[in-house]
């Protein structure tokens, strides 16, 4: 049996650090299966809060912005249009949250063995991944229970989580390296969340922001990610705005570089403070 040894010398981590990534890509996987079954481990319902988490956000929403509000909703069910929103925002949300405390979550295993650390808060957005499937499989059923056919357009969606992924991926391993230095930040990572939750157009459509607003508010990465998820499995009823969408892109690479850049930075330092 052939064994890779691998030897730690000075300055050598950091050349070699992307091929250590790629060879270490099977951690990758494993830590990603562990967080899945850890997640609902002891649970009295299990997965079922996969379920239960955004339709019972779903039906807040609708009472409050679709029933008490009366805002438009673009000729589509209320509850429709806010599942739309909700299923990207709920990968998003649970992305930054599990990456950012993974590290310490992962204290003993980060502090006694060598291997690239950026793949701890990476490999746990994978679990949210799992939530958005099950997401998915409830969202056609709404789609067919409101006579919605999907059409081509739900190719796209790939490219709509990609976009949501290096968001997420950029604020996760910002945080995540704070809340080592920092544990303040296993509190405040939650309500930033919570307060970008209404700062999306989750429980509305965007329409309703003016449109002297709009590319500000495009700003925010998961604008464009939830209305380009809306006109891909809604169709007409949304129409895309391609500026809107190329700020989010250009807003979430920019996130995931600076993420990249500062996680690297405090990386050297990690297993000694954590």
């Amino acid at each position: 049996m052939t064994q890779t040894v691998v030897v730690l010398e000075p300055g050598k981590t950091d050349k070699h650090y992307w091929r250590d990534v790629f060879q270490y890509r099977d951690l990758f996987w494993v830590l990603a299966r562990r967080d899945v079954s850890v997640r609902y481990k002891q649970t009295v319902i299990g997965i079922l809060w996969a379920v239960l988490r955004p339709l019972l956000t779903m039906l807040v929403f609708t009472l409050i912005f679709g029933k008490i509000a009366k805002l438009p909703s673009e000729g589509v069910p209320y509850s429709l249009l806010v599942f739309t929103g909700m299923i990207p925002w709920f990968f998003f949300s649970s992305s930054v949250t599990e990456s950012s405390s993974s590290l310490v979550a992962n204290a003993n295993l980060v502090s006694k063995v060598y291997f690239p650390r950026i793949l701890v808060p990476l490999s746990s957005i994978l679990v949210a991944a799992m939530d958005f499937a099950i997401g998915m499989v409830l969202l056609v059923i709404m789609l067919l229970y409101f006579g919605f056919m999907p059409t081509w357009r739900l190719l796209s969606i790939p490219i709509f989580i990609t976009v949501a992924f290096a968001a997420a991926g950029g604020i996760g391993l910002f945080f995540s390296a704070l809340n080592v230095r920092y544990r303040d930040f296993q509190f405040i990572v939650p309500f930033i969340v919570q307060f970008g939750l209404y700062l999306s157009p989750v429980g509305f459509s965007s329409t309703v922001v003016p449109e002297k607003w709009r590319l500000v508010y495009a700003l925010n990465p998961m604008v464009g990610v939830i209305d380009g998820f809306r006109w891909a499995v809604l169709g007409d009823a949304f129409l895309i705005r391609w500026d809107v969408q190329l700020i989010s892109i250009s807003i979430s690479a920019i996130l995931l570089g600076s993420g990249v850049w500062f996680f690297r930075r405090f990386e050297r330092g990690i297993a000694d403070v954590i």
